[in-house]
């Protein structure tokens, strides 16, 4: 049974928050019954939905991980956050958003009926796939492996280890993305692309296809969380208005056509992927309450177990609980 509300009084060791992530690891993984794997990407079909984790890292050093922490996954979708900061870096703030919009669609992640009936002059967000294949056009290079290169920095930079390409993933999303595909050409009629439609694409699916962990996620959560700062070093890995636009949009946007429902009943900035991952931030908060991270963290989730707009069934519930519990909201 989930343990109840924080006891005030009592000192929040790591072995306390340890016992009450574990009950509520516990306790929500029935959820993972209820979703469904991610189909339209088959070698995803390999994964095992029961799986479900979490892991916690504070700015202040404390980590807390609990269920199926040591299975490598995908980022998928989560990659559009690096893309996007990424090209922000290249290119500057001003000349990205001159070409794709910071507003949440309402509509599927894919969807391409959106674009035509509203006859956009640019996607709506940099996180919906005509937004996200948007963004990777305007990445400089070439080749994919010269447009990859600045994402691999940036990870590399925050995690201390460059993380590699799953080519199985790859080579299975590239040979069965056809709405991807109809979306570039819708994007390339439009004049949207600054680079050829395949080779976008191509760099596209190797940036989904890239492979880490539960820890890297919460990791990477911690530089946002800190305004673009590694807590340890103070370098400043990400430029704070970079950060702190990126964090907006993962609000708004980054759950897919949940989003609204995931800022209002967790509020707090997370983007999610169709392989089971979600990286979450909770930036420090002013509370007088005896309250775990108050000086923010970064959390990692992984459940590939899917509910209908394509986010972790048993993430999505885990994530709320831990929030109303600890009080993690920015409201």
């Amino acid at each position: 049974m989930v343990q109840g509300a924080i006891n005030q009084n009592t000192k929040l060791t790591k072995d306390w928050l340890q016992n009450y992530v574990d009950d509520w690891v516990k306790f929500y993984w029935k959820h993972t019954k209820e979703g469904e794997l991610a189909s339209y990407i088959p070698h995803l079909m390999q994964a095992d939905k029961s799986h479900l984790g979490i892991s916690i890292m504070g700015i202040n050093g404390v980590t807390i991980e609990s269920g199926d922490v040591d299975i490598p996954f995908t980022i998928q979708s989560i990659s559009k956050v690096f893309t996007f900061i990424v090209a922000c870096m290249e290119r500057g703030v001003s000349y990205v958003l001159d070409r794709v919009d910071v507003e949440p669609t309402g509509a599927a992640f894919n969807s391409i009926m959106h674009l035509e009936m509203k006859q956009i002059k640019k996607p709506f967000n940099p996180f919906v796939n005509a937004g996200a294949i948007t963004v990777t056009s305007l990445l400089n290079g070439k080749t994919s492996d010269e447009k990859l290169e600045p994402i691999f920095e940036l990870l590399e930079n925050i995690l201390g280890y460059c993380p590699s390409l799953n080519m199985d993933v790859f080579k299975s999303e590239s040979e069965t993305s056809i709405r991807n595909r109809a979306i570039g050409y819708y994007l390339v009629e439009t004049g949207n692309l600054e680079s050829e439609l395949d080779l976008t694409l191509e760099t596209y699916f190797k940036q989904c296809s890239i492979e880490i962990s539960l820890k890297d996620l919460a990791h990477i959560g911690t530089i946002l969380a800190n305004d673009g700062k590694d807590p340890k070093t103070e370098l400043e890995i990400i430029p704070k208005q970079v950060a702190r636009l990126a964090k907006s949009l993962m609000l708004t946007c980054g759950m897919y056509d949940a989003s609204g429902k995931f800022a209002a009943y967790v509020g707090i900035p997370a983007k999610s992927g169709v392989s089971g991952g979600i990286v979450a931030v909770a930036p420090p908060r002013a509370r007088h309450e005896d309250l775990p991270f108050l000086e923010g963290c970064g959390i990692g989730v992984y459940g590939p177990a899917l509910d209908k707009q394509g986010n972790s069934i048993a993430g999505i519930r885990l994530l709320r609980h831990i929030a109303k519990q600890w009080d993690l909201s920015i409201f």
